[in-house]
Parts: C-alpha cells; structure tokens; sequence
C-alpha cells in the first residue's frame, strides 16, 4: 500500500523539516571536539592572557580534552600545592600559557550540538527568587530592578544569565535571576546588597555611581592595578588597589565648586592637600577616604583616582582579596545602585549532574514507552501501519515542540520536558480516538473524522483556557510547562492530528 501525500500530510513533513533545521541549524557541532568557554573571571590571569568566551579548548598541556569530565580531571591533578604552576590550554586557534597557584578561573562544558537551550535545572547553576525589602513592587518597578540586575551581571562577563520580572496570581511582583555555572553563595553575593555608591566632601555629594555621574571606570591594565603589599605588625598583609574614574560635566563642575571653598591646610611628605577629604561610601559605609591635592582646588577635572584595599593572611590571599573588591567597587561604580534593597525568596543550587541523569533516565523512559504505545495499539488493531503511524505523529510533535523551542530561545527546564511529556500523553489519547472513530462503519469516513475532531477540538480548548492562567502561576515557574504545552497541542490540532487523519483514511480504505 502506498500512502498519497496530502497537502496535510505536505505541511507536516515542511513543518518537521524546518523544525529540524531549527534544532539542529548549518553548524557541524557534532563533529567538533572539545570544550567551550562560558565565562572567564575580568580580572584573572586566564583573562590577561587572551582566554575569553565561546572559545573551544582541544587540549591542556598536551592532553586531549573531550568533555568536560576530562578538563577536570587533568586540572584536579596539577593545583595540589601553593606553587605556581604551568598551565599550556590549546584552542582551535591558538595556544595559552598561564602561570597560577590556582585552576584557570573559567567555566566550561560540553559543545552544545544542538541549537537548544536547556535550563538550569539540566545544565547546573544557581537561581535567586528576589524582591524589594519592606516594599511592594508594582510591574514597572520589577521591570526596572530586573533591568539593573541584569545589567549589574553583566559587568562580571557571565555568559549565561537569565533576569526576569515575573508575578504569581495573587499580584505579588518578583525578579528571577538564573545563572548557569555559578553557586548560591556566588548569586547570593552579586545582588545581596544595593550596592549605592557616593563620594562626599563633608555632607555634600559629589558624585555617585552610574552613568549619570560616572562616564566610564578603567577595568585593567595601567588603570587599573594593585599597587603594593605590605605586612603589618600583628602579620596580616594588606595590598592596595587603585583605578581611574571619568566624571560627567557636570560632576566635574560639582567637586570644583565643593573644592573651591576649602583649605590647603594639611601638608605631608608628598604634599599639600586640601582640609577635607574626598570620602567613599558603599551602602552608607565608609569604604576609604582620600586626600584632595592642593591643585584640584577649584579645578573642573573630570579625572579621578580611586584607591582601596583587601587583606588577608597571606599576601596571596591579600591580594586576591584586593582584586575582588576592586572588581566590586567597580562594578558598583559603572552600573550604579539598584533602586531597592533586596530581600532574597528563594535560593536553589541546581547540578549538572543531575541534569544528566534526568535527561538519560527521560531518554530511556520515552524510548520504552514508544515500545509499549506500539506494541499495545498492534495488539488491538493488527495493523503494524497504524502502530507505525501513531508512534511518527508523536514523535513528530516532539520535534516539532523543540524546533519552536529553539526558535524563539526558550530554555528547556524540568518544567517544559515535563510539558512535552504532557503533549505526547494527550496525543495518543486524541490518536485513539480518531483510530476508534474511523473504524466505526455506520457513518461515512467523512462523519467519523468530523465527529473525532469535534471531541478532540473541546479537549483542546479546555486545555488551552487551563493554560492560561498557569504561564503566570507560581512566580512563573511553570511557565516552561505551560509554554510548551500550548505549543504542543496546538501543533497537534493544526499540523499532526490533520497528518494522522489521512495516513489512517489511506491505511483504512
């Protein structure tokens, strides 16, 4: 028997290919071998040499890297003392040296070979349920924090960041922040604090951190350094940092105008300076407090030197230390301060292992449950082009599913496999019914399809209205299961279901 193309069964197999085409695109990715960058710490020597994300390390001191499992293997053996150790990391390009008493401060994982993106919940990371302290967030304000946020993230050169504002159904506004690679206390510290910078002369404001005042911060090199170390008596060591800021106009001619009034009435070994200083407050606490030369009074720059420091018990971790509050303060500095304190919901920690496992086990459970589907709709209809039919059109949902799914870059969490499990179940169920439906003999073929689908259509319609309301339910964390399952039966009604209606007119005429 030879089954006719239809124009129905003509728009399923278009649609599968463009869904196929959009999962897995042009690229030769399955080919490729390897480890990807994700992220690369700005102020690590691994940045300082060249490394930088999406580039794909084939080797590491002359040993095959395949996965990921094999880039922590060799670089759990190398860093088992405080000595500073020789790193040689080859990518398709060209080749690194790094010499650190520490691993790389990278994250890598595997080469995606597919356009999906998967979820944290698969891939591992961290995820932060936020909202405004001892405030109610209107839409608009949780759009705005959102937009600092992600802001704020993306000053530290993370790859993979998700900032959304969201709500549940009783009206309460959040901020979901996903970050893959990255642990609780990571997030937690990122946007734990609001992060307000100023800097006064006195009780008078100079300027403040963000864009309105700040023009732009020097991230590394000349600019931006840690200038010495020192030990002090009671043995902690201490290192100083210093960058460069550039001030707006305007907050030029305010520390001009502030500066005009004062003294130069306090004089040491470098110098004369005036008799206020310029001091640093983050959060409303004094971080450092800077002398003012004599021959900035009254002078509009727009060039600032900006110093701190980091201790430690050693001058390694001293300097460390130095180097992250020197990113801090920067970051502070060029983003400025979010609009509300923060009050953090909820905290989860998500492993890539167990990403793994779920998606095998989901793998093996789908692939047995084909079987069974198959296996059971031989035994009751004795046809094995029935089985085969039934079991194509569900699978081709699912590519379908994912190809939207790649399309529009939606993130493939627990939640939306969850939702194609869902689609498959209703599928077969409404498959069913047009396979009972067209065995029935009293009415034309014609009678039984139209009665199906009207039994299938106020399934769909029920199921679409129960979706609704569910994309915004929970703070949006059903979202991926509402999402895909809209997808999913509404591909099934308009594409599938039609498809499968003619391969059983052909199959039973």
């Amino acid at each position: 028997m030879k089954i006719k193309l239809t124009w129905k069964l003509w728009l399923l197999t278009i649609v599968l290919a463009l869904s196929l085409l959009s999962i897995f695109g042009t690229s030769l990715n399955f080919f490729e071998k390897g480890i990807v960058i994700k992220t690369v710490d700005l102020n690590s020597t691994a940045f300082e040499q060249g490394l930088r994300p999406g580039q794909i390390i084939i080797s590491i001191d002359g040993n095959r890297v395949k996965n990921v499992d094999d880039y922590a293997e060799i670089i759990s053996g190398k860093f088992v003392s405080n000595e500073s150790v020789k790193t040689v990391i080859a990518t398709k390009d060209s080749q690194f040296v790094l010499y650190s008493t520490a691993p790389p401060e990278i994250v890598v994982s595997d080469i995606s070979k597919t356009n999906l993106k998967l979820g944290l919940d698969l891939i591992g990371g961290a995820r932060a349920l936020v909202k405004a302290q001892d405030f109610s967030l209107s839409s608009d304000n949780a759009k705005e924090l959102s937009d600092v946020i992600k802001n704020r993230l993306n000053v530290y050169g993370l790859e993979d960041i998700k900032v959304n504002a969201i709500s549940d159904l009783s009206g309460n506004n959040y901020v979901s922040i996903e970050i893959a690679g990255a642990t609780p206390e990571d997030l937690e510290n990122l946007i734990s604090q609001q992060g307000k910078f100023e800097a006064k002369i006195g009780n008078d404001t100079v300027f403040v951190g963000g864009k309105k005042d700040i023009t732009s911060v020097a991230r590394s090199g000349q600019e931006a350094f840690v200038e010495s170390c020192q030990q002090s008596p009671d043995a902690v060591y201490f290192c100083n940092f210093r960058f460069t800021i550039y001030l707006s106009q305007d907050a030029a001619e305010r520390h001009a105008s502030i500066t005009r009034t004062l003294d130069a009435n306090e004089t040491t070994s470098s110098g004369n300076y005036l008799s206020k200083k310029l001091d640093l407050f983050v959060d409303d606490k004094l971080v450092d407090s800077l002398l003012i030369s004599e021959g900035l009074k009254g002078i509009v720059t727009t060039q600032i030197s900006i110093s701190g420091s980091g201790s430690g018990a050693t001058q390694t971790q001293a300097y460390d230390e130095a180097v992250k509050q020197m990113n801090k303060l920067q970051t502070i500095l060029i983003t400025g301060s979010l609009p509300y304190k923060l009050e953090i919901v909820k905290l989860d920690n998500l492993s890539p292992t167990l990403g793994k496992q779920f998606m095998n086990s989901i793998l093996y459970a789908g692939l047995a449950a084909s079987i069974a589907v198959f296996l059971i709709v031989f035994i009751r209809y004795r046809k094995i082009k029935i089985s085969l039919a039934l079991v194509f059109t569900s699978l081709s949902e699912v590519i379908i599913i994912l190809g939207i799914a790649s399309l529009i870059n939606w993130n493939l969490d627990l939640p939306s496999i969850a939702g194609i499990l869902t689609t498959i179940g209703t599928g077969i169920d409404q498959q069913i019914i047009i396979l009972d439906e067209a065995r029935e003999k009293t009415l034309s073929m014609i009678q039984r399809i139209k009665r199906a689908f009207a039994i299938i259509l106020g399934a769909y319609f029920t199921s679409f209205v129960a979706m609704l309301p569910l994309y915004w339910a929970a703070a949006g964390f059903f979202k991926g299961f509402a999402l895909t399952t809209l997808i999913g039966i509404t591909a099934g009604v308009l594409i599938t279901r039609p498809a499968f209606t003619d391969m059983v007119k052909a199959i039973e005429e």
